[in-house]
């Protein structure tokens, strides 16, 4: 029996007909596997760029704003009517905003980010206090995604929660305007 599939292994090696379907199939699923990893990293790219945006325009508006301070639900819907290409928005993005000291800026901010998808249940809001004239304050944005392709190298690598959810985060710190 071993001589036979050593035989056919031997024949099969020598013959130099046909297609090149075997290099075609191994070719083609590297380039695919590469293609799909740079499409979902460029997409990770445009919605945190775009989260970026429109969390700076936000942080522009409460910023200069007089008289009027914004709530938790008027700046969440601005960052996502600025930022259009994320998906389920409202439902997915998180906010913190807190009063920071810029001579010990670390012991003020929480280094764990307050997160929460479409899926889990409802959660208060943890921390979202106005500044005063003047005080320096840090807003963090996090949104829960659904990688496009979760199942490719870079999908697999992201961290997801119990729901599929990856999470990008954006910070930005500025100075409250005198009123």
């Amino acid at each position: 029996m071993m001589f036979y599939i050593k035989e056919f292994a031997q024949r099969f090696q020598k013959e130099e007909d046909g297609n090149a379907t075997v290099e075609f199939t191994i070719y083609f699923t590297i380039f695919f596997f590469i293609l799909a990893a740079a499409v979902e990293i460029a997409y990770i790219n445009m919605r945190h760029a775009m989260l970026e945006r429109g969390l700076d325009l936000a942080t522009r508006d409460i910023r200069i704003s007089t008289g009027h301070i914004p709530s938790y639900e008027e700046v969440r819907t601005k960052i996502c009517t600025k930022a259009a290409i994320l998906e389920d928005c409202e439902n997915n993005l998180r906010l913190e905003m807190v009063q920071v000291d810029p001579r010990a800026f670390s012991s003020t901010a929480p280094y764990d980010t307050d997160c929460q998808n479409a899926a889990e249940d409802l959660r208060p809001v943890r921390n979202f206090v106005h500044g005063q004239d003047n005080e320096m304050m840090l807003i963090r944005a996090c949104l829960k995604y659904k990688p496009m392709m979760p199942t490719t190298a870079i999908g697999k690598e992201l961290n997801l929660d119990d729901y599929g959810y990856a999470q990008l985060i954006v910070t930005s710190a500025f100075v409250q305007e005198p009123r």
